[in-house]
């Protein structure tokens, strides 16, 4: 961190909510320099298995306590600007990036339903994180209605909606536990609902409205579609929708509660909410067409602008100004990455090689293609082509002689085949994808990062910041500050990137290549069905869990 608090000088705040964390970093608006930073732990963490209470979850829910983010602000922003040495009556603005999406249900007032003692102990009026997978069903469905009244804006979703997102996480409310979902009169992302915490202004952005709430050309998908799915889901939009506002916006000025939690002057700016992948783009100067930014952390979120709309198989969505204003943003990811990485280091590797750097010096000695595997990166179900979390992953090949570092070095290949999927897809629809910036936690891996540069064959740039969402969050609360007249001059002055730190080498590219082609053949056959052995699988698991769950239940009440 550089440490300069020089007379004149005017900071921005940008935190950045992440999965298990909430980080604050404290920016100097004139060149971008980060001066202090702090992180929170979430006290709650992913509440997976059940609720604070007790009260025992079904499979692939992930739920989150919202006043765990509160905590974020209370903690670490003030300790981010002790830590930065400056005076916070020079601070101009806050800005704030979430996970997405990560969604919760509140009364008119923004009051979560998790906060209300009567409903404290129903899972479905607490935060539902990005990655709760339980309403795939109720995707499905959506996805085929859509299909069949030829809706006009599944083509801009790439021919389906995610059970991540909003309609989806809402119709299983509505179906599960209708009165939590009569009760909620607001179902509101959560970089929204921190920026109504921030400023006592409800508003919505046009990133997670557009991505992840359906909102296309002013409009979200109609009540007749609705009422089709459901009778009584007519009025969710009502729930949805609120004053929209494009991203570097200023939503509200900084309340006095805000300000007493955060200890930043009351009346400054609070910039419009965004989610932690797009607003990425504008730290890694990659607002310009074509420049698309991977972001590399537990998933991955791919981001790219482009100058036209075009209909992308596969892709999580196409939105107008979802990136940055004046251009078409695209986005898709990979819903496992790190966590694959972590999975396998923390539950799999045995004793002696079970750390990442152990398993990446091994990995690292091996000629392309050495260990003679293939793995599918479906640990967490697939987000991009495929938008079904219901799959799951796998690895071919293995022998006696397979070693850790091979089941390693393949995880790690696998994930670098699925960007290379997305990118060819962007680019066979039209939309160029002329270099990447790789920016998030995994940039740190070389080995990681190389296998990306030869299996992509582009040369890789890496995000000058270790904190690439929260400088974008800064860079975003300066415009909402006035400090500059839009997010594309801010990224110039704010942003850094490295160029080409990692180039593809024409041997290793073409052994790729190969096992590329093995891994497309697997992706088709297992993922577009040839064989839906993966879906019959999470079938007889959910089944057997449920029955045993009734069980207990059963042998709790008679005791």
């Amino acid at each position: 961190m550089n440490r300069v608090d020089g007379a004149g000088d005017r900071y921005v705040v940008g935190v950045d909510f992440g999965t298990l964390s909430g980080r604050a970093l404290v920016v100097r608006v004139g060149d971008g320099a980060e001066l202090g930073t702090a992180v929170h732990e979430y006290g709650d963490a992913v509440i997976s298995t059940a609720l604070p209470g007790g009260r025992p979850l079904p499979p692939d829910w992930a739920l989150q306590n919202p006043e765990d983010y509160r905590d974020v602000l209370r903690y670490a922003v003030p300790a981010a600007v002790s830590a930065a040495g400056v005076d916070p009556a020079a601070v101009v603005g806050i800005g704030i990036d979430f996970t997405a999406c990560t969604v919760l249900p509140t009364l008119a007032d923004g009051t979560p339903l998790c906060e209300t003692a009567e409903l404290r102990d129903r899972p479905h009026a607490w935060v539902k994180l990005w990655k709760h997978h339980a309403a795939q069903p109720h995707a499905d469905r959506i996805n085929a209605l859509a299909h069949e009244r030829a809706e006009p804006w599944i083509g801009r979703y790439g021919g389906k909606i995610s059970a991540e997102w909003q309609f989806a996480k809402g119709l299983q409310m509505l179906e599960e536990d209708p009165e939590v979902y009569h009760r909620a009169e607001r179902f509101v992302e959560a970089a929204d609902w921190i920026v109504w915490q921030l400023s006592g202004t409800e508003t919505r952005n046009v990133c997670t409205a557009g991505y992840k709430g359906i909102l296309q050309d002013g409009t979200y998908p109609s009540e007749g579609f609705l009422t089709a799915l459901n009778p009584d889901f007519g009025d969710f939009v009502a729930k949805l929708d609120g004053p929209l506002l494009p991203l570097g916006a200023r939503a509200g000025a900084l309340t006095a509660q805000a300000a007493a939690w955060t200890g930043l002057p009351e009346g400054i700016a609070v910039a419009v909410g965004n989610v932690d992948a797009h607003v990425t783009a504008a730290s890694a100067q990659a607002v310009e067409p074509g420049r698309l930014v991977a972001i590399m952390g537990t998933s991955t979120c791919h981001v790219v602008n482009g100058t036209h709309v075009a209909e992308v198989a596969g892709m999580c969505g196409v939105v107008d100004g979802g990136i940055s204003p004046g251009a078409w943003g695209y986005e898709a990811g990979q819903s496992g990455v790190g966590d694959i990485f972590g999975w396998f280091v923390e539950h799999a590797a045995p004793a002696g090689v079970d750390s990442h750097e152990r398993l990446t010096e091994l990995a690292a000695s091996q000629p392309v293609g050495a260990h003679g595997l293939i793995a599918l990166d479906w640990w967490n179900g697939n987000r991009s082509l495929l938008v079904n979390h219901d799959l799951s992953g796998m690895i071919v090949g293995m022998t006696l002689a397979t070693r850790p570092q091979d089941i390693y070095r393949a995880l790690l290949e696998s994930t670098a085949y699925g960007t290379r999927m997305i990118i060819e897809a962007f680019v066979d629809a039209g939309v160029p994808v002329n270099d990447l910036v790789i920016a998030g936690g995994l940039t740190n891996n070389a080995l990681l990062m190389q296998i990306y540069a030869d299996v992509t064959r582009r040369p890789l740039n890496i995000i000058a910041s270790s904190q690439g969402p929260a400088l974008g969050s800064a860079i975003h609360a300066a415009v909402a500050a006035g400090e500059y007249p839009s997010v594309h001059e801010a990224s110039q002055a704010m942003g850094r990137v490295h160029e080409a730190v990692y180039r593809p080498d024409p041997d290793r590219a073409r052994a790729y290549d190969a096992l590329y082609a093995e891994y497309r053949t697997l992706h088709d056959h297992f993922g577009r069905g040839g064989n839906d052995v993966m879906l019959r699988l999470r079938a007889i698991r959910n089944a057997a869990v449920e029955a045993a769950t009734t069980h207990e239940t059963a042998l709790e009440v008679v005791a």
